[in-house]
């Protein structure tokens, strides 16, 4: 049997998932590497002088057999592993990160795109902005150091590949490790009906015939705190979730190994902490900058948290006479949102149908550029699960194909996310774009979602149009190759159309009568929005600290990891009732990969902009033509060809101010 990674890829772009084995990986691996390699020796080998087009042009399309098989591997082990494809993560990630330490530490290849870096070739604006990055891409790598330490930053990154991956696989296996399995109808009092049929089928799911499961995904564990009754049993859930990656396995030492490695690795390159590193090549450019941001957010926060945790505090000791809890937190915050706007949650699910909810954000797709979502039951797709779309512009003009991936499974790691099967570029013929969203919503029948998850459906689709829409020459600058606290616009401007009164009356029917939500529902809804944001935005700020703490104290590995967190807790006097929303042994963004390291502030950044440019659509109408254009044009087309800030001044016409975002959370 050939392999299918060595056949032609389909006109579409899908990968022949069905016809994909394990074996097959190793071998593509293997070709993909020697291939790539090839290449970059003839590019080396060329005699004639380095220029743009026998330079540049040719090392941004190596390696195109060894990008198809990352594609599919990368993604089907993040969405649909098993042990075998985990065996293999582990041979295989740092194999691929030695590949490309290879590559960006070959002293020719970097002389050779100096040289082009330093002529006076006339290039485009793409051109130029490739160049820059390619060279920058050297530099990091460690293009300019001494050979000895050149070795030692090679040898960092591929350890470093192997770690976080093992962090990544651990905090999947604690997770999958622990279920609370109720049968007792008193253990299950307080639970909403929704709530006990999503337990029923978890339960199902995992073989148990009698009684209820509920996870630490945070599908399952939110509503569970919110309405159990049963203290001890919210205390133990949240417990298990909170110490995650602490239980069946221990991610304290690879926390400690990670820290020292990254920040060894930045004083090689130059720089103080591996927070001044990563921060070189963002938008926000130092710590400082990072810090005025969350100081100017956190004062005010904890202000309202303060005020949240005492209202709290006076329901649970007029119920139960006891201390307000961390685990109590949820519970009561249910109880007080349902005294102040009558605002039942239960009620809300009722009209948010996971395909009504899905219908919505393709409408809202349709009505600002044009898009038509096509279901196409006969693309092939890697898990029965998957739903595929054909992707077009109003006068028919193909986009891409778009990959809807709903449910939680065991095989799939937590949280949403947005990935590509093949990257839009169009050096030559158009390279139509692949794009999947991935959720982890309890699958049950029918499907219905919280407001929480509403925004999270609405938000991966706005890094699927980020890759959709995405329209440049040069693949490794489109979609979402972006600065990192920059990638976070395009989803979090999407959210805001989700609550919108217009386009919640046009999506949002009654499970069985679909009937269209009442306003009267909707007027209680936007009142209770800045309900608890004091809260939430303080576990998010703590997260951001942590990881900050983390990344810019050049002695953290040496501390005991509980320890540390401890300390930088401590450090911006956080409410103990309160926990960051990630604690380190499960705070995969910063330790499973490199990318939001010393950058999960990213989103706090993101959301300056993003509720400062809403404020263009509410100005100017929420389907304005010329609006939803100039986003188009500036933001979600150009990828990262052009510095962001200016892509955000030529769609909003100035600078971003933070006042939109302080209102938003209700903290002026």
């Amino acid at each position: 049997m050939s392999n299918p990674f060595f056949d032609p890829l389909a006109d579409n772009g899908i990968p022949d998932f069905p016809a994909i084995r394990f074996e097959h990986y190793r071998e593509a691996f293997d070709r993909g590497f020697a291939e790539q390699l090839a290449q970059i020796d003839d590019i080396v080998g060329n005699p004639e002088a380095a220029t743009f087009d026998n330079t540049l042009e040719p090392l941004e399309e190596s390696g195109a057999l060894l990008r198809r098989v990352e594609d599919v591997f990368w993604n089907l082990t993040s969405s649909d592993t098993d042990a075998k494809l985990q065996a293999l993560e582990c041979e295989i990630a740092p194999e691929c990160s030695a590949h490309r330490s290879s590559i960006y530490a070959r002293p020719e290849l970097f002389a050779r795109v100096q040289a082009v870096y330093e002529s006076a070739e006339s290039l485009s604006a793409e051109q130029k902005q490739l160049l820059e990055e390619t060279r920058r891409t050297f530099v990091r790598a460690g293009a300019e150091l001494g050979n000895k330490e050149r070795r030692r930053v090679s040898a960092i990154t591929e350890k470093l590949a192997v770690l976080c991956t093992q962090f990544g696989q651990n905090v999947l296996k604690d997770s999958n490790d622990y279920a609370l399995t109720l049968t007792s109808e008193s253990d299950l009092a307080g639970l909403p009906e929704y709530v006990r049929e999503m337990g029923r089928d978890e339960a199902l799911n995992r073989g148990v015939e009698q009684g209820y499961v509920f996870t630490l995904s945070r599908s399952s564990i939110t509503p569970f705190l919110q309405y159990a009754e049963n203290r001890s049993l919210r205390e133990e859930i949240y417990s298990a979730y909170s110490s995650c990656g602490t239980r069946s396995v221990d991610n304290r030492p690879l926390i400690q190994e990670i820290v020292a490695l990254r920040q060894e690795r930045a004083q090689l390159l130059g720089f103080g902490t591996h927070a001044d590193f990563m921060l070189d090549d963002r938008m926000a450019r130092s710590t400082v900058a990072v810090r005025e941001l969350l100081d100017q957010v956190w004062q005010p926060c904890q202000q309202q948290v303060s005020r949240e945790a005492d209202a709290l505090a006076v329901c649970a000791s007029s119920e139960t006479g006891e201390a307000l809890a961390p685990w109590d937190w949820w519970y009561y915050t249910e109880k007080l949102r349902r005294q102040r706007f009558d605002l039942d949650p239960d009620e809300l699910k009722q009209y948010f149908k996971l395909e009504n909810v899905r219908d919505g954000v393709f409408a809202v797709a349709n009505k600002l550029y044009g898009l038509v979502f096509t279901e196409r039951p006969d693309l092939p797709v890697y898990h029965p699960e998957v739903v595929a779309y054909e992707v077009s512009e109003s006068n028919g003009t193909l986009v891409g194909y778009f990959l809807f991936d709903f449910y939680s499974r065991p095989s799939k790691r937590s949280g949403a996310w947005m990935s590509e099967f093949r990257a839009q570029g169009h050096n030559g013929a158009r390279v139509t774009p692949v794009i999947v969203n991935c959720c982890n919503f309890p699958k049950s029948t029918p499907c219905l979602l919280g407001v929480d998850e509403v925004r999270t459906l609405f938000h991966e689709f706005g890094h699927g149009l980020h890759g959709l829409l995405s329209n440049v020459r040069y693949a490794s600058l489109g979609g979402t190759n972006v600065k990192q606290d920059f990638v976070e616009l395009p989803s979090q401007i999407m959210e805001h159309w989700a609550m919108e009164p217009e386009v919640l009356t046009s999506y949002a029917r009654h499970v069985d009568t679909d009937e269209a939500i009442p306003m009267a529902l909707i007027s209680k809804l936007k009142d209770s929005e800045q309900f608890n944001q004091g809260f939430a935005t303080t576990e998010y700020l703590a997260a951001c600290y942590l990881d900050l703490a983390w990344h810019s104290a050049p002695d953290a590995s040496e501390y005991d990891v509980d320890e540390f967190e401890a300390k930088a807790m401590a450090a911006i006097a956080k409410s103990a009732l309160i926990d960051p929303r990630y604690k380190s042994t499960y705070f995969q963004h910063i330790f499973s990969d490199d990318s939001y390291s010393a950058g999960y502030y990213v989103y706090i950044w993101a959301e300056v902009l993003d509720a400062d440019g809403f404020e263009a659509f509410k100005e100017n109408g929420l389907f304005d033509q010329a609006t939803a254009s100039a986003f188009r044009a500036n933001v979600l087309e150009r990828g990262g060809t052009v510095d962001p800030m200016t892509l955000y001044r030529n769609f909003r016409g100035r600078d971003p101010k933070v006042e939109p975002l302080l209102r938003n959370r209700g903290l002026v």
